[in-house]
């Protein structure tokens, strides 16, 4: 018998193929490497490193006496930096012919704590080269491809420092006294998340595009005002459902918790469930009438593309946000108005638009699991009650 397989410390002989226990209060020599194959392998290792030093030491150049490892360095102070009341994101895709006019419009705010980015979704008109070399101040994002609009605007939402965000769209041109108003109307209402500016035509200026949004019962949200000659006759009430997308501010916070514009929107009606979706966490939108706007009308996106994004989103709005109280005791009016655009595009069916808005309804039935499960979420953590949420409604 070996002497490894003698009794140790009183011990029996371990058994073969088991490794060997050594007690903590053992020698301290090393079993393992008395192993025979290992300390060979490990004197070998010896060899070889003694070669490399050897080897280090003959290419070895010492120091000088000036040498000094550790040299002292002076940094300038880092700068304070306050971040910009606003953010103005303005998304972009091939939008170069209308950046000229939109960033004069933007050079002559009264209110001047902003910071202007332009988020370029992989434009090939020369917009970022036109922007960096024009205007040298405006933050320039680029996206290597197209994300789409709803991404690319959480994307730069996401980059900006401002405390409010303020989304534009690159085909309009803002009243100097635009961000002016909004301010104003961000302080007078801490309650709301949502500033929405009064849309017009651009070249129809008193003619309305929207004055906010507005949500019915039967799940169908309507710009206010669209298409009526502005007198003033929205001015009064500054409670509203939700905002355009192509000019209203946002609370950073409320955007940063409610996670921003859902991707699967795509584009189209993203604006309608983040407001959907505020007013359940319990805050409120406003109006700011004097926040005006000029807006090159459907110069950005075509009818085909509205209609089945709109036809699709809808529905989703619908799914994600609609209480289930209010869901089921307006069902009828919600079923009756998808069955009635139904038959409208039916009836033009020759139109590219009205094909395009059946096949977003049945995309947006398609993809309604998907929906149901963000909706889980939404719902379980909603702030405001059917009934407070059913006087928002109209």
């Amino acid at each position: 018998m070996d002497m490894t397989e003698k009794r140790l410390n009183g011990k029996p002989p371990r058994k073969p193929g088991k490794p060997m226990e050594i007690p903590l209060h053992a020698s301290r020599a090393n079993a393992v490497t008395e192993d025979e194959t290992y300390g060979a392998l490990r004197d070998d290792n010896r060899v070889v490193m003694r070669h490399s030093i050897a080897l280090n030491l003959d290419s070895f150049i010492p120091a000088t006496e000036a040498f000094n490892p550790r040299p002292v360095r002076d940094y300038p102070a880092l700068r304070p930096a306050t971040p910009p009341f606003f953010s103005v994101v303005i998304p972009n895709y091939n939008g170069q012919r209308h950046l000229a006019g939109l960033f004069a419009a933007l050079q002559k705010q009264t209110f001047t704590d902003f910071e202007m980015i332009l988020a370029d979704d992989a434009s090939s008109d020369g917009s970022v080269a036109y922007a960096e070399d024009a205007y040298p101040g405006v933050r320039v994002l680029t996206n290597r491809r197209n994300l789409g609009f709803v991404a690319n605007t959480n994307a730069a939402a996401d980059a900006a420092l401002g405390r409010v965000i303020v989304l534009l769209n690159n085909d309009t041109e803002p009243d100097p006294a635009w961000l002016a108003e909004l301010a104003k109307a961000i302080c007078q209402h801490p309650e709301a998340a949502i500033v929405a500016s009064k849309l017009l035509l651009f070249d129809q200026r008193t003619k309305l595009h929207t004055t906010g949004d507005t949500m019915g019962v039967d799940g169908i949200p309507r710009n206010r005002g669209v298409w009526e000659e502005d007198r003033g006759q929205f001015d009064g009430q500054t409670e509203i459902f939700g905002g355009c997308g192509g000019a209203m501010a946002i609370r950073k916070d409320v955007w940063q918790a409610l996670g921003g514009f859902d991707e699967d929107f795509w584009m189209y009606l993203e604006d309608v469930d983040f407001a959907f979706r505020a007013q359940l966490a319990g805050w409120k939108a406003v109006f700011a009438p004097n926040a005006r706007v000029y807006h090159k009308l459907s110069s950005s996106g075509g009818d085909d593309l509205s209609s089945f994004y709109v036809g699709r989103n809808t529905l989703w709005a619908i799914a994600k946000n609609m209480p289930t109280g209010l869901l089921l005791h307006h069902l009828p009016q919600i079923v009756t108005a998808q069955i009635e655009i139904t038959i409208d595009a039916l009836r033009n069916w020759r139109g590219t638009a009205a094909r395009a808005r059946l096949r977003g309804q049945l995309a947006g039935l398609a993809g309604l699991p998907a929906q149901l499960r963000k909706r889980r979420t939404i719902q379980r953590q909603r702030m405001l009650d059917d009934a407070e949420l059913e006087r928002r409604l109209v």
